[in-house]
Formats: structure tokens, sequence, C-alpha cells
């Protein structure tokens, strides 16, 4: 239990460190555009060597949207963010099914073992699910390795929903009924196998 409660604490920190990274690269980035620094001075190629590789693409899906490509480094503080909370969810539900796995086998709670399992996969199905839906609202290729490994895992619950369930106008609801399914399940597992669980798991 130590020692995932201390690798969770790494990794969360790992993470936190690279979203700030990411944001403080990205204000500096727009603080030098906005002073429209010499483009040729060490200073300004410094800033773009290191931002570039996040921000050329970033403009390039703005351009796509019809939205302004100077809001690059904007939106991308909004991106980095947005998925490391993503990350950060995934490595807590993977660590509170790992403490919940190891601290039921310690007790002999087989049933048990079986619910944290459970509700583990369903919380990353869950996350999963979401990450797919906010990768299609960025318009990310099906061709991007994340995206189609999102697609192929997520597409046989999604699938069968789409064809079962009409569009609302323009708008696909298959994944909110999907992510509703999901949370029953959990209730239920939460109400059956995982009753009476220890609900310090999720404290690290």
């Amino acid at each position: 239990m130590l020692i995932i409660a201390r690798s969770f604490w790494f990794v969360e920190m790992a993470i936190k460190v690279i979203i700030a990274a990411v944001v403080v690269l990205m204000i500096i980035r727009l603080i030098a555009d906005a002073m429209d620094l010499n483009p040729f001075a060490w200073t300004s190629r410094t800033i773009r060597r290191l931002t570039d590789g996040l921000v050329i693409p970033m403009r390039g899906g703005l351009r796509n949207f019809g939205m302004d490509p100077k809001f690059a480094p904007l939106v991308m503080i909004l991106i980095a963010i947005l998925l490391g909370w993503f990350v950060l969810q995934l490595v807590e539900a993977i660590a509170v099914t790992l403490a919940g796995v190891l601290s039921s086998v310690q007790r002999g709670e087989v049933i048990m073992v079986l619910g944290f399992v459970l509700n583990g996969l369903l919380s990353i199905y869950l996350l999963f699910i979401i990450i797919r839906i906010v990768f299609s609202w960025g318009m990310v290729s099906y061709r991007n390795r994340v995206m189609k490994f999102l697609v192929d895992v997520t597409e046989p619950l999604l699938g069968p929903l789409r064809r079962m369930i009409p569009r609302l106008g323009w708008l696909d609801i298959s994944p909110l009924v999907a992510i509703l399914i999901i949370w029953l399940f959990q209730a239920a597992v939460a109400g059956t196998l995982l009753r009476g669980a220890t609900a310090g798991f999720r404290a690290f």
C-alpha cells in the first residue's frame, strides 16, 4: 500500500510539473508574441525552439476551425490542463484499484478483489470514452495512434448504442448513454461486490 501511495504521489507530481511547464512556456510565448520581439534575436529564437512543437500543430487545428491562429498558445494551455486532468484521473483509478485489490487479497476477501478489479476497469473505460469525446471535438484524426486506440477500445460499446439511439439533430447522444450505463454498473458493483469496503482507498 505504501509503495502504491508513493508511486501515485511521484506520478502525480510529475504530471503536474509537466502541466506547469507547458503553461509557463505558453505564457512566455504569448508575452513574446505580444511584445513583437526581433525574430532573429537569441531570446526570440529560444522561445520559438521551445514552443513551436506545440504551437505550430495547434495553429493548424485552429485554422481548420476558422479561428485566429494567434490564440494557439492560450488553447494549448487549456488542452494541457484538460489532458493532465484526464491522465491524473486515469492514474488515480489504477492506484485505487491496485490498493483495493492488494488489501482485499491480504484479508482473503475474494469477492472484493473482483469488485475492485471491475470497478477499476469501468473507471478506466469511462475515462477512455470521455477522452474520445474531447478528441472528437478537437477534430483529432482517426489516423492518430491515440485516437485509433480510443476508437478500437470504445467502439464495441458506442457502435451498438449509436445504431439503437437516434440522433438529436446533429448531436450523437450515444456517448452520454454509455457514460450513464457505466455509472449504473459502477453503482451496482459498489452496492454488491464492494459493500462494506473501506472508503479510505481513495485517499492517497
